[in-house]
């Protein structure tokens, strides 16, 4: 969920390329002056592709005038003419950027990646041309030298010492020979990270199982199979039976395990499929192979790394997160590890039990006995489930509903303002006296060309000095229902739904003065936080008992399934958690090599992670990573690199806030559901952004420093 400021990674020599200044920039461009739609949400029914590269450019071209006008300034250096000019930069830039990303993610397709390509050298070398400009590190420095003198808010005084960190982190103090080294790898780091990226959205698209044989999809209620053979009508296949000659199509989602596999009776159409999801970028399709793009990214990274003055990329990363060093990552997956492996193996042998005689227990089969064993032991039936949980109903008498419940934030559906893609839907939210607060965009199912995975990103990021509301956007990736039928969802969905709008409450409610410091600009371990609080509404009663309902009788969920639901929410976590930390492991064991010590041979992809596997305790067979580094798009795409542990770092505080919630903050048994309890933490929490050092809000909350253990008990890992 990074900031789109801190995204725009890439290569050197740009200005000497750039065709367009503000000057000779088309007005007819839509993206020349701030949108005039509410809350400046880009006007997407005016904008075009083409429009993109040349508002990229200038906007470059624009915000490196505004850097050499500071430099250059003869006045000394002051909040207004430095910090304040600085925060003031790049506008039209800002503009651009954030729909080339918006697009280059939600929507994708052959113009806009080609356009990633060939734009992102241009937007590496802008980016270092800030971070490694002497001249305005230099007035940096005088103000932090000036300290006391300025009696600066603690604002602005976090602000300073922000860009002072983000100057020397950049490298801004190596010699001129070092400083082109640097230039060079950030370029190529840039073009690697892009490839990679739309490489992963590709391996999706080609790992898709084609099933042509009706009988083999047993398992499938009527809906789902509709969907299936309307995701293979799109993609144009053919091949199938008549009446549905186009066959029905699985499509992948991003992580390793697929949602399909705890429904299908078919072993082996079990196996192809977790078979296909596990080979992604491994070179079975070469047009899709990541391995040498993985092996080169750790490669350069490790090498910037050493060339800042650090021991791995890892020591980069963490030195700016919440943990600090790796040694404490190191340490509180290995806590992590040991029991999760324990419990799972315990899970493992209950499900082999259900096997038939003689029988043994697959990765493949795993998703699919654990769903028997769910429904054998608390009576629960995914299928039964769905009926339940209408994404509409979801959203606005859940999701919606608990943020109104918590902070009085209402919100209201604006059919007038388009999305960017068809079945984008835009919501304005206002608070609890009618005064607008921003937008919010929701993008719920999946797209050829949109990336897997769930995100929350910005379209304008909240600033009083800029003047700007926030208007924040969710992506899911939701398997578009036929025509004229309802979304319907599974459990792990409506969190996800929960999930996401706890990132968009954390942009929605920022009160900052300075962009750099609003929203989701926090540590990346702390960025999850404010998320996975978010989740535990999904079992309020009270919440639960509005959304969970029928969509075709109304219905409400009968209270013994939802008492079945909420028993099994602790069943499999040993599972849950071992997947998860073999991803994190992986990602970690990639950033603490040293250059030299990378694999040269894309053949040692797979031997390396089952190395670091090992050596956690978690080469585990029946227990694939979540992601394999092939298609680990968190850490290879950019934005979690070194940091995919930052969810289990951030559980801890979300674990502990929960139980705040739940004791101090709640009234008359209301599970924390309060006016009372959601005030303290919006101002507290949500509000702040990084105006402050995150952890000392989490203090301010808590009145002391986190607890591990409520973390531990909530994933079984105690005793």
């Amino acid at each position: 969920m990074t900031r789109h400021s801190e995204d725009l990674q890439a290569v050197p020599g740009m200005m000497a390329s750039m065709s367009h200044s503000p000057a000779d920039l088309d007005p007819a461009n839509p993206l020349v002056a701030p949108s005039a739609l509410p809350f400046g949400l880009p006007d997407f029914a005016a904008i075009d592709i083409a429009h993109l590269r040349p508002a990229l450019e200038a906007g470059m071209a624009e915000q490196r005038a505004e850097w050499e006008a500071i430099a250059t300034d003869d006045a000394l250096p002051d909040v207004a003419n430095t910090l304040e000019a600085l925060e003031r930069s790049g506008q039209l830039l800002t503009r651009a950027s954030v729909l080339f990303r918006t697009l280059s993610s939600a929507v994708g397709g052959e113009e806009i990646d080609a356009l990633e390509a060939e734009i992102t050298p241009a937007l590496t070398a802008h980016r270092d041309a800030l971070w490694l400009d002497t001249r305005i590190f230099d007035r940096i420095e005088s103000l932090v030298n000036a300290g006391p003198l300025l009696d600066l808010d603690g604002e602005t005084e976090r602000l300073l010492q922000e860009y002072r960190r983000n100057f020397v982190r950049a490298g801004v103090k190596l010699s001129p020979a070092e400083t082109e080294e640097l230039r060079a790898l950030n370029g190529r780091l840039g073009d690697l990270q892009t490839e990679f990226r739309q490489r992963v959205v590709k391996g999706m698209s080609a790992a898709a199982v084609h099933v042509t044989e009706k009988e083999r999809l047993a398992g499938l209620d009527e809906g789902t199979l509709a969907a299936l053979a309307k995701a293979a009508a799109d993609a144009g296949r053919s091949g199938g039976p008549e009446g549905a000659e186009a066959g029905w199509l699985i499509s992948l989602r991003l992580p390793t395990q697929q949602p399909l596999l705890a429904q299908l009776e078919d072993a082996e159409l079990r196996s192809e499929l977790l078979s296909s999801s596990l080979n992604r970028g491994s070179g079975i399709d070469p047009e899709t192979d990541t391995r040498g793009i993985l092996l080169e990214i750790a490669r350069v990274r490790a090498e910037r790394a050493r060339l800042l003055g650090y021991e791995h990329h890892a020591g980069y990363v963490a030195e700016n997160s919440t943990a600090q060093q790796t040694s404490a990552i190191n340490e509180r997956m290995a806590m992590l590890a040991a029991p999760a492996a324990r419990n799972a193996h315990a899970e493992a042998a209950e499900l082999a039990a259900m096997l038939p005689e003689g029988a043994e227990l697959s990765p493949a089969d795993w998703s699919y006995y654990a769903e028997r064993l769910r429904k054998e032991r608390f009576e629960i039936d995914d299928a039964a489930l769905r009926p339940y949980l209408e994404l509409n109903r979801v959203l606005t008498d859940g999701v919606f509903w608990a943020a109104q419940q918590l902070y009085g934030l209402t919100m209201k559906e604006r059919p007038d303002l388009r999305g960017y893609a068809e079945g984008v839907r835009v919501w304005e939210a206002r608070e609890e006296n009618g005064e607008a607060l921003g937008l919010f965009v929701g993008d719920y199912f999946s797209r050829p060309g949109k990336r897997g995975g769930a995100w929350m990103n910005h379209l304008v990021d909240q600033s009083g000095l800029l003047g700007n509301q926030p208007v924040v956007v969710n992506n899911l990736n939701l398997t578009p229902p036929p025509e004229g039928e309802p979304a319907l969802l599974t459990w792990d969905e409506v969190r996800t739904c929960f999930h996401e709008f706890g990132h968009a409450l954390h942009g929605l409610f920022s009160d900052a003065r300075y962009p750099t410091l609003s929203g989701t600009s926090v540590p990346r371990d702390f960025v999850e936080y404010p998320s996975q609080v978010n989740e535990m509404w999904m079992e309020n009663p009270a919440v639960v008992g509005r959304f969970a309902r029928h969509h075709s009788t109304g219905e409400p969920l009968p209270e013994e399934l939802l008492r079945q639901v909420i028993e099994a929410a602790g069943y499999g976590e040993g599972f849950a958690t071992c997947e998860y930390l073999g991803a994190a492991i992986i990602d970690q064991a990639w950033h603490q090599l040293a250059p030299e010590d990378v694999p040269s041979d894309p053949e040692e992809v797979t031997s390396f992670e089952l190395a670091a596997l090992a050596r956690a305790g978690l080469d585990l067979d029946l227990v694939p990573p979540r992601y394999r580094s092939t298609y680990l798009n968190h850490s290879f795409g950019g934005g979690y690199d070194a940091g995919y542990y930052s969810y289990i770092w951030s559980e801890v505080l979300d674990a502990d806030t929960v139980g705040w919630f739940t004791t101090e903050g709640q009234i008359a048994g209301d599970g924390g559901l309060n006016r009372m309890a959601g005030q303290r933490f919006r101002e507290l929490l949500l509000s702040r952004g990084n105006t402050q050092d995150p952890l000392a809000s989490f203090r301010e909350l808590r009145g002391r420093e986190p607890d591990t253990e409520p973390l531990l008990v909530r994933r079984g890992l105690t005793g």
